[in-house]
Protein backbone atom coordinates (compact mmCIF):
# COMPACT_ATOMS: atom_id res chain seq x y z
CA UNK A 1 0.00 0.00 0.00
CA UNK A 2 1.22 3.36 -0.97
CA UNK A 3 1.83 5.51 2.12
CA UNK A 4 1.82 8.78 -0.79
CA UNK A 5 -1.28 11.16 -0.02
CA UNK A 6 -2.65 14.08 -2.02
CA UNK A 7 -4.88 16.88 -0.19
CA UNK A 8 -5.77 13.62 1.76
CA UNK A 9 -6.36 10.95 -0.74
CA UNK A 10 -4.07 7.97 -1.34
CA UNK A 11 -2.30 8.29 -3.99
CA UNK A 12 -2.35 4.29 -5.20
CA UNK A 13 -6.30 5.26 -4.92
CA UNK A 14 -6.16 8.55 -7.10
CA UNK A 15 -4.59 6.94 -10.11
CA UNK A 16 -6.87 3.67 -9.78
CA UNK A 17 -9.54 6.10 -10.57
CA UNK A 18 -8.04 8.21 -13.19
CA UNK A 19 -6.80 5.39 -15.13
CA UNK A 20 -10.71 3.65 -14.83
CA UNK A 21 -11.98 6.83 -15.94
CA UNK A 22 -9.79 7.36 -18.81
CA UNK A 23 -10.49 3.56 -19.98
CA UNK A 24 -14.30 4.80 -19.36
CA UNK A 25 -14.20 8.14 -21.56
CA UNK A 26 -11.93 6.07 -24.26
CA UNK A 27 -14.19 3.43 -24.94
CA UNK A 28 -17.22 5.23 -24.85
CA UNK A 29 -16.60 7.70 -27.77
CA UNK A 30 -15.00 6.19 -30.58
CA UNK A 31 -16.70 8.67 -33.28
CA UNK A 32 -14.85 11.43 -31.26
CA UNK A 33 -11.20 9.49 -31.43
CA UNK A 34 -11.59 8.57 -35.15
CA UNK A 35 -12.74 11.59 -36.39
CA UNK A 36 -9.51 13.51 -34.57
CA UNK A 37 -7.06 10.33 -35.64
CA UNK A 38 -8.59 11.71 -39.48
CA UNK A 39 -8.54 14.81 -39.16
CA UNK A 40 -6.66 16.92 -35.94
CA UNK A 41 -3.04 17.12 -37.59
CA UNK A 42 -3.93 20.17 -40.27
CA UNK A 43 -3.58 21.77 -36.72
CA UNK A 44 -0.58 22.23 -34.22
CA UNK A 45 -0.25 19.79 -31.53
CA UNK A 46 -3.70 17.93 -33.03
CA UNK A 47 -5.94 21.53 -31.32
CA UNK A 48 -6.86 24.94 -32.73
CA UNK A 49 -5.77 26.57 -29.53
CA UNK A 50 -3.02 25.35 -27.42
CA UNK A 51 -4.93 25.41 -24.17
CA UNK A 52 -7.36 22.80 -25.81
CA UNK A 53 -5.13 20.05 -24.26
CA UNK A 54 -5.24 21.40 -21.10
CA UNK A 55 -8.45 19.41 -20.29
CA UNK A 56 -7.95 15.71 -18.85
CA UNK A 57 -9.60 13.29 -21.40
CA UNK A 58 -7.45 10.62 -23.24
CA UNK A 59 -8.87 12.41 -26.25
CA UNK A 60 -10.88 15.64 -26.95
CA UNK A 61 -15.14 15.06 -27.44
CA UNK A 62 -15.74 16.63 -30.14
CA UNK A 63 -19.00 18.69 -29.72
CA UNK A 64 -21.92 18.81 -32.14
CA UNK A 65 -24.25 21.62 -30.64
CA UNK A 66 -24.54 23.60 -27.23
CA UNK A 67 -28.02 24.87 -26.30
CA UNK A 68 -29.03 26.68 -22.81
CA UNK A 69 -26.81 24.27 -20.22
CA UNK A 70 -26.04 21.07 -21.95
CA UNK A 71 -23.61 20.08 -24.72
CA UNK A 72 -23.71 17.04 -27.04
CA UNK A 73 -21.26 15.60 -28.29
CA UNK A 74 -20.81 13.66 -31.86
CA UNK A 75 -20.97 10.41 -29.77
CA UNK A 76 -24.72 11.28 -28.52
CA UNK A 77 -23.70 12.34 -25.08
CA UNK A 78 -25.37 14.83 -23.57
CA UNK A 79 -23.73 16.71 -20.50
CA UNK A 80 -24.72 18.98 -18.13
CA UNK A 81 -22.16 22.25 -18.84
CA UNK A 82 -20.98 23.95 -15.83
CA UNK A 83 -17.70 24.86 -17.71
CA UNK A 84 -20.19 27.14 -19.76
CA UNK A 85 -17.16 28.30 -21.64
CA UNK A 86 -15.23 29.20 -18.98
CA UNK A 87 -17.33 32.35 -18.38
CA UNK A 88 -17.80 32.90 -22.39
CA UNK A 89 -21.24 31.55 -22.04
CA UNK A 90 -22.55 31.92 -18.69
CA UNK A 91 -25.81 32.98 -19.81
CA UNK A 92 -26.03 30.09 -21.59
CA UNK A 93 -25.38 28.29 -24.86
CA UNK A 94 -27.14 30.47 -27.44
CA UNK A 95 -29.52 32.85 -25.70
CA UNK A 96 -32.44 33.01 -27.82
CA UNK A 97 -32.33 36.77 -27.71
CA UNK A 98 -28.51 36.94 -28.76
CA UNK A 99 -29.58 33.96 -31.44
CA UNK A 100 -32.17 36.20 -33.21
CA UNK A 101 -29.82 39.47 -32.96
CA UNK A 102 -27.46 37.05 -34.88
CA UNK A 103 -29.79 36.01 -37.52
CA UNK A 104 -31.24 39.79 -38.00
CA UNK A 105 -27.63 41.58 -38.08
CA UNK A 106 -26.09 38.60 -40.26
CA UNK A 107 -28.55 39.82 -43.08
CA UNK A 108 -27.30 43.33 -42.66
CA UNK A 109 -23.54 42.82 -42.33
CA UNK A 110 -21.21 41.64 -40.01
CA UNK A 111 -18.42 44.54 -40.29
CA UNK A 112 -18.18 47.51 -41.16
CA UNK A 113 -16.35 50.32 -39.46
CA UNK A 114 -18.58 52.63 -38.92
CA UNK A 115 -21.60 52.65 -35.97
CA UNK A 116 -25.01 51.36 -36.65
CA UNK A 117 -28.22 52.29 -34.47
CA UNK A 118 -27.26 49.30 -32.15
CA UNK A 119 -24.31 50.75 -31.29
CA UNK A 120 -26.42 54.02 -29.54
CA UNK A 121 -28.76 51.23 -27.84
CA UNK A 122 -25.51 49.41 -26.76
CA UNK A 123 -24.01 52.79 -25.26
CA UNK A 124 -27.01 53.44 -23.29
CA UNK A 125 -27.36 49.99 -22.01
CA UNK A 126 -23.31 49.99 -20.71
CA UNK A 127 -24.57 52.68 -18.52
CA UNK A 128 -27.76 51.76 -17.14
CA UNK A 129 -25.79 48.32 -16.08
CA UNK A 130 -22.46 49.13 -15.63
CA UNK A 131 -22.63 53.31 -14.76
CA UNK A 132 -21.82 56.62 -16.73
CA UNK A 133 -18.58 55.90 -17.65
CA UNK A 134 -17.03 56.59 -21.20
CA UNK A 135 -16.79 52.80 -23.11
CA UNK A 136 -15.45 51.55 -25.94
CA UNK A 137 -15.70 47.69 -27.01
CA UNK A 138 -12.83 45.29 -28.11
CA UNK A 139 -12.88 41.89 -28.57
CA UNK A 140 -11.63 40.33 -26.34
CA UNK A 141 -10.84 41.22 -22.49
CA UNK A 142 -7.17 40.97 -23.54
CA UNK A 143 -7.56 44.01 -25.43
CA UNK A 144 -9.53 46.27 -23.47
CA UNK A 145 -7.17 45.89 -20.67
CA UNK A 146 -4.34 46.17 -22.78
CA UNK A 147 -5.30 49.70 -24.17
CA UNK A 148 -7.09 50.79 -20.82
CA UNK A 149 -3.04 50.11 -19.92
CA UNK A 150 -1.92 52.37 -22.64
CA UNK A 151 -4.43 55.24 -21.26
CA UNK A 152 -3.47 54.83 -17.69
CA UNK A 153 0.67 55.29 -18.53
CA UNK A 154 -0.43 58.58 -20.97
CA UNK A 155 -2.48 60.32 -18.83
CA UNK A 156 -0.23 59.55 -15.20
CA UNK A 157 3.07 59.91 -17.22
CA UNK A 158 4.19 56.74 -15.06
CA UNK A 159 5.28 53.56 -16.12
CA UNK A 160 4.21 50.77 -13.69
CA UNK A 161 0.84 48.73 -13.44
CA UNK A 162 0.88 46.99 -9.99
CA UNK A 163 -1.15 43.38 -10.31
CA UNK A 164 -1.22 40.80 -7.71
CA UNK A 165 0.75 37.55 -7.68
CA UNK A 166 -1.37 35.13 -9.16
CA UNK A 167 -4.04 37.38 -11.25
CA UNK A 168 -5.82 36.68 -14.32
CA UNK A 169 -5.97 39.49 -16.79
CA UNK A 170 -5.80 37.68 -20.03
CA UNK A 171 -2.54 37.14 -22.27
CA UNK A 172 -1.67 40.77 -21.86
CA UNK A 173 2.40 40.82 -21.86
CA UNK A 174 2.62 44.21 -19.84
CA UNK A 175 1.87 42.34 -16.64
CA UNK A 176 2.89 38.62 -16.82
CA UNK A 177 4.99 39.06 -13.96
CA UNK A 178 4.76 37.12 -10.57
CA UNK A 179 6.59 37.02 -7.37
CA UNK A 180 9.90 34.91 -7.00
CA UNK A 181 11.63 35.47 -3.13
CA UNK A 182 9.60 38.59 -2.63
CA UNK A 183 10.24 39.93 -6.07
CA UNK A 184 9.08 40.80 -9.03
CA UNK A 185 10.07 39.19 -11.86
CA UNK A 186 8.83 37.82 -15.48
CA UNK A 187 6.34 34.35 -14.95
CA UNK A 188 8.85 31.74 -15.30
CA UNK A 189 6.19 29.78 -17.58
CA UNK A 190 6.21 32.36 -20.53
CA UNK A 191 6.90 31.16 -24.03
CA UNK A 192 9.24 33.64 -26.35
CA UNK A 193 9.48 36.61 -24.06
CA UNK A 194 12.55 38.56 -24.07
CA UNK A 195 11.67 42.04 -22.21
CA UNK A 196 11.92 42.23 -18.97
CA UNK A 197 8.77 42.98 -17.76
CA UNK A 198 9.88 44.59 -14.40
CA UNK A 199 9.96 47.65 -16.07
CA UNK A 200 6.63 48.38 -16.66
CA UNK A 201 4.67 46.57 -13.78
CA UNK A 202 4.90 45.25 -10.19
CA UNK A 203 3.47 42.62 -8.32
CA UNK A 204 2.52 42.26 -4.16
CA UNK A 205 0.41 39.59 -2.75
CA UNK A 206 -3.37 39.93 -3.01
CA UNK A 207 -4.72 41.14 0.69
CA UNK A 208 -1.93 43.03 1.33
CA UNK A 209 -2.77 46.50 1.59
CA UNK A 210 0.73 47.47 3.59
CA UNK A 211 2.76 45.82 0.26
CA UNK A 212 0.30 48.18 -2.22
CA UNK A 213 1.22 51.06 0.29
CA UNK A 214 5.15 50.72 -0.28
CA UNK A 215 5.05 50.26 -3.97
CA UNK A 216 2.81 52.95 -4.70
CA UNK A 217 5.01 55.24 -2.39
CA UNK A 218 7.61 55.03 -5.16
CA UNK A 219 5.43 57.12 -7.61
CA UNK A 220 6.31 55.35 -10.44
CA UNK A 221 2.75 53.17 -10.76
CA UNK A 222 0.15 54.29 -13.25
CA UNK A 223 -2.85 52.12 -12.18
CA UNK A 224 -3.38 49.21 -10.07
CA UNK A 225 -4.80 46.26 -11.83
CA UNK A 226 -7.33 43.81 -10.05
CA UNK A 227 -9.94 41.59 -10.34
CA UNK A 228 -12.04 42.06 -7.09
CA UNK A 229 -11.80 38.20 -6.51
CA UNK A 230 -8.97 36.14 -7.76
CA UNK A 231 -9.94 33.38 -10.37
CA UNK A 232 -6.88 32.23 -12.02
CA UNK A 233 -6.36 29.38 -9.81
CA UNK A 234 -7.91 28.53 -6.68
CA UNK A 235 -10.28 31.16 -5.89
CA UNK A 236 -9.37 34.15 -3.63
CA UNK A 237 -11.79 36.62 -1.93
CA UNK A 238 -10.75 39.70 -0.28
CA UNK A 239 -10.55 40.37 3.33
CA UNK A 240 -13.13 42.84 4.50
CA UNK A 241 -11.94 46.17 3.96
CA UNK A 242 -9.15 45.39 0.95
CA UNK A 243 -10.72 46.90 -1.80
CA UNK A 244 -12.17 50.25 0.50
CA UNK A 245 -8.30 50.74 1.42
CA UNK A 246 -6.98 49.68 -2.12
CA UNK A 247 -9.37 52.70 -3.36
CA UNK A 248 -7.72 55.26 -0.65
CA UNK A 249 -4.14 53.66 -1.26
CA UNK A 250 -4.41 54.79 -5.14
CA UNK A 251 -6.11 57.99 -4.64
CA UNK A 252 -3.49 59.06 -2.10
CA UNK A 253 -1.15 58.32 -4.50
CA UNK A 254 -2.36 59.82 -8.27
CA UNK A 255 -2.32 56.07 -9.11
CA UNK A 256 -5.87 55.29 -11.47
CA UNK A 257 -7.69 51.52 -10.05
CA UNK A 258 -8.32 49.49 -13.21
CA UNK A 259 -11.66 46.70 -11.97
CA UNK A 260 -11.21 44.03 -14.33
CA UNK A 261 -14.51 42.34 -14.17
CA UNK A 262 -13.81 39.41 -16.90
CA UNK A 263 -14.73 36.73 -14.43
CA UNK A 264 -16.56 37.98 -11.51
CA UNK A 265 -19.31 39.16 -13.79
CA UNK A 266 -20.95 36.24 -11.62
CA UNK A 267 -21.32 38.47 -8.86
CA UNK A 268 -24.17 40.03 -10.10
CA UNK A 269 -26.18 42.21 -12.17
CA UNK A 270 -23.26 44.98 -12.68
CA UNK A 271 -20.68 42.73 -11.00
CA UNK A 272 -19.07 42.44 -8.14
CA UNK A 273 -17.91 46.65 -8.46
CA UNK A 274 -22.30 47.61 -8.58
CA UNK A 275 -22.74 44.69 -6.06
CA UNK A 276 -20.49 46.21 -3.59
CA UNK A 277 -20.31 49.67 -4.81
CA UNK A 278 -16.33 49.33 -6.00
CA UNK A 279 -15.68 53.21 -7.68
CA UNK A 280 -12.73 52.51 -10.50
CA UNK A 281 -11.11 54.13 -12.83
CA UNK A 282 -11.23 52.19 -15.26
CA UNK A 283 -14.01 49.16 -15.58
CA UNK A 284 -13.42 46.21 -17.77
CA UNK A 285 -15.27 42.97 -19.04
CA UNK A 286 -15.77 40.56 -21.09
CA UNK A 287 -16.21 37.13 -21.79
CA UNK A 288 -19.92 36.90 -21.57
CA UNK A 289 -20.90 40.51 -21.97
CA UNK A 290 -22.47 39.62 -25.47
CA UNK A 291 -24.30 36.26 -25.04
CA UNK A 292 -20.93 34.57 -26.18
CA UNK A 293 -20.07 36.40 -29.18
CA UNK A 294 -16.40 38.12 -28.70
CA UNK A 295 -16.69 40.91 -26.99
CA UNK A 296 -15.45 43.20 -24.55
CA UNK A 297 -16.02 46.66 -23.18
CA UNK A 298 -13.64 49.32 -21.25
CA UNK A 299 -15.04 52.28 -19.45
CA UNK A 300 -13.37 55.33 -18.12
CA UNK A 301 -15.08 57.79 -15.69
CA UNK A 302 -15.63 61.13 -17.01
CA UNK A 303 -12.59 62.90 -15.09
CA UNK A 304 -10.40 60.03 -16.28
CA UNK A 305 -11.85 60.44 -20.07
CA UNK A 306 -11.43 64.22 -19.70
CA UNK A 307 -7.56 63.47 -19.26
CA UNK A 308 -7.56 60.63 -21.98
CA UNK A 309 -8.72 63.42 -24.51
CA UNK A 310 -5.80 66.08 -23.36
CA UNK A 311 -2.90 63.15 -23.86
CA UNK A 312 -4.66 62.08 -27.44
CA UNK A 313 -4.79 65.38 -28.56
CA UNK A 314 -1.59 66.34 -27.58
CA UNK A 315 0.45 63.04 -29.23
CA UNK A 316 2.19 62.84 -32.57
CA UNK A 317 -0.17 61.95 -34.95
CA UNK A 318 -0.02 58.57 -36.40
CA UNK A 319 -1.11 55.17 -35.05
CA UNK A 320 -2.19 55.09 -31.28
CA UNK A 321 -1.12 51.48 -30.59
CA UNK A 322 -4.99 51.05 -29.97
CA UNK A 323 -7.92 49.42 -31.35
CA UNK A 324 -8.49 46.81 -33.80
CA UNK A 325 -9.98 46.15 -37.25
CA UNK A 326 -13.09 44.10 -36.20
CA UNK A 327 -13.74 45.76 -33.18
CA UNK A 328 -17.15 47.58 -31.96
CA UNK A 329 -18.67 45.82 -35.64
CA UNK A 330 -22.19 46.18 -35.76
CA UNK A 331 -22.72 42.06 -35.03
CA UNK A 332 -20.71 43.16 -31.36
CA UNK A 333 -23.18 45.96 -30.51
CA UNK A 334 -26.20 43.69 -31.53
CA UNK A 335 -25.05 40.81 -29.30
CA UNK A 336 -24.38 43.66 -26.21
CA UNK A 337 -28.02 44.98 -26.74
CA UNK A 338 -29.85 41.67 -27.17
CA UNK A 339 -27.37 40.52 -23.90
CA UNK A 340 -27.71 43.63 -21.82
CA UNK A 341 -31.31 43.99 -22.15
CA UNK A 342 -32.89 40.99 -22.34
CA UNK A 343 -29.96 38.38 -20.76
CA UNK A 344 -28.18 40.20 -18.05
CA UNK A 345 -31.34 40.85 -16.06
CA UNK A 346 -31.87 40.62 -12.75
CA UNK A 347 -34.03 37.97 -12.66
CA UNK A 348 -31.83 35.49 -14.48
CA UNK A 349 -29.24 36.44 -11.65
CA UNK A 350 -31.33 35.67 -9.26
CA UNK A 351 -32.14 32.27 -10.72
CA UNK A 352 -28.22 31.70 -11.07
CA UNK A 353 -27.20 32.85 -7.61
CA UNK A 354 -30.00 30.46 -6.10
CA UNK A 355 -29.06 27.60 -7.94
CA UNK A 356 -25.50 28.52 -7.05
CA UNK A 357 -26.01 28.31 -3.46
CA UNK A 358 -27.94 25.16 -3.71
CA UNK A 359 -24.69 23.83 -5.93
CA UNK A 360 -21.95 25.30 -2.65
CA UNK A 361 -24.27 23.90 -0.27
CA UNK A 362 -24.44 20.10 -1.37
CA UNK A 363 -20.90 20.26 -2.27
CA UNK A 364 -19.89 21.49 1.59
CA UNK A 365 -21.68 19.31 2.85
CA UNK A 366 -20.36 15.88 0.93
CA UNK A 367 -16.84 17.52 1.68
CA UNK A 368 -17.86 17.10 5.19
CA UNK A 369 -19.29 14.14 5.08
CA UNK A 370 -15.85 12.32 3.74
CA UNK A 371 -13.81 14.83 5.90
CA UNK A 372 -12.05 15.63 3.08
CA UNK A 373 -9.74 19.02 3.74
CA UNK A 374 -10.76 20.45 1.09
CA UNK A 375 -13.29 24.03 1.23
CA UNK A 376 -15.77 25.46 -1.26
CA UNK A 377 -16.06 29.21 -2.44
CA UNK A 378 -18.76 30.97 -4.10
CA UNK A 379 -19.18 34.32 -5.92
CA UNK A 380 -22.73 34.85 -7.02
CA UNK A 381 -23.26 32.30 -10.13
CA UNK A 382 -19.32 30.77 -10.07
CA UNK A 383 -18.62 27.83 -7.42
CA UNK A 384 -15.63 26.01 -6.67
CA UNK A 385 -14.70 23.15 -4.93
CA UNK A 386 -11.18 23.45 -3.57
CA UNK A 387 -8.84 20.63 -2.82
CA UNK A 388 -6.85 22.40 0.28
CA UNK A 389 -8.27 24.14 3.20
CA UNK A 390 -9.38 27.41 3.97
CA UNK A 391 -10.04 30.24 2.76
CA UNK A 392 -7.09 31.34 0.54
CA UNK A 393 -5.65 35.08 1.36
CA UNK A 394 -3.27 35.67 -1.80
CA UNK A 395 -2.00 34.14 -4.78
CA UNK A 396 0.60 31.89 -3.29
CA UNK A 397 -1.44 30.21 -1.01
CA UNK A 398 -4.24 29.88 -4.25
CA UNK A 399 -0.93 28.44 -6.26
CA UNK A 400 0.21 25.36 -3.43
CA UNK A 401 -3.60 25.06 -2.85
CA UNK A 402 -4.07 23.52 -6.24
CA UNK A 403 -3.43 19.83 -7.14
CA UNK A 404 -3.09 19.32 -10.82
CA UNK A 405 -3.03 15.03 -10.46
CA UNK A 406 -6.22 15.47 -8.49
CA UNK A 407 -8.00 17.74 -10.35
CA UNK A 408 -7.64 16.02 -13.69
CA UNK A 409 -8.84 12.93 -11.86
CA UNK A 410 -11.64 14.93 -10.91
CA UNK A 411 -12.68 16.39 -14.01
CA UNK A 412 -12.73 13.50 -15.75
CA UNK A 413 -14.76 11.36 -13.14
CA UNK A 414 -17.59 14.31 -13.34
CA UNK A 415 -17.35 14.21 -17.33
CA UNK A 416 -17.98 10.52 -16.92
CA UNK A 417 -20.93 11.07 -14.93
CA UNK A 418 -22.32 13.50 -16.94
CA UNK A 419 -21.10 17.19 -15.81
CA UNK A 420 -18.40 19.15 -17.65
CA UNK A 421 -16.39 22.05 -15.67
CA UNK A 422 -13.91 24.38 -16.09
CA UNK A 423 -10.25 22.67 -16.88
CA UNK A 424 -8.08 24.69 -15.42
CA UNK A 425 -9.39 24.62 -12.18
CA UNK A 426 -12.67 23.62 -10.10
CA UNK A 427 -14.46 26.30 -11.21
CA UNK A 428 -18.49 25.30 -11.86
CA UNK A 429 -20.78 28.19 -13.24
CA UNK A 430 -24.90 28.32 -13.03
CA UNK A 431 -26.35 29.35 -15.89
CA UNK A 432 -29.97 31.04 -16.17
CA UNK A 433 -30.58 27.83 -18.36
CA UNK A 434 -29.46 25.51 -15.32
CA UNK A 435 -32.16 23.02 -13.73
CA UNK A 436 -32.13 22.38 -10.17
CA UNK A 437 -31.85 18.41 -11.51
CA UNK A 438 -28.63 19.28 -12.91
CA UNK A 439 -27.42 20.61 -9.93
CA UNK A 440 -28.55 17.84 -8.02
CA UNK A 441 -26.47 14.91 -10.60
CA UNK A 442 -23.47 17.57 -10.32
CA UNK A 443 -23.46 17.00 -6.46
CA UNK A 444 -24.65 13.46 -6.50
CA UNK A 445 -21.59 12.10 -8.78
CA UNK A 446 -19.68 14.64 -6.50
CA UNK A 447 -20.55 12.22 -3.85
CA UNK A 448 -20.20 9.12 -5.37
CA UNK A 449 -16.48 10.20 -6.55
CA UNK A 450 -15.38 11.38 -3.02
CA UNK A 451 -17.05 7.66 -1.51
CA UNK A 452 -14.47 6.28 -3.60
CA UNK A 453 -11.25 8.23 -3.04
CA UNK A 454 -12.18 8.53 0.86
CA UNK A 455 -13.84 4.94 1.55
CA UNK A 456 -12.16 3.61 4.55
Amino acid sequence: MSDAVIAGVRADRLAGLHLRESNRFAQTRPKAKAALLAGADAFLDGVPLHWMRDWSMPHLPLIAKAKGARITDIDGYQIDDFCLGDTGSMFGHAPPAVAKAIRAQAGRGLTYMLPSPATLEAGALLKARFGAMRWQIATTATDANRFAIRVARAVTGRPKILVFNGCYHGTVDDVMVELAGGQTCNRQGLLGQVADLTLGAVCVEFNDLAAVEAALAKGDVAAVLTEPVMTNSCMVLPDAGFHAGLRALTRASGALLMIDETHTISSGLGGYTRVHGLEPDIFVVGKCVAGGMPTAVWGLTEDLAARYGLANAARAAGHSGMGTTLSANPMQCACLVATLDKVMTQANYSHMEALAERLATGLSRVIGAHAAPWHVVRVGARVEFICAPGPLHNGTEAAAAHQPQLEAALHLALLNRGSLIAPFHNMMLISPATKKRQVDRLIQAFDEILTELFRA
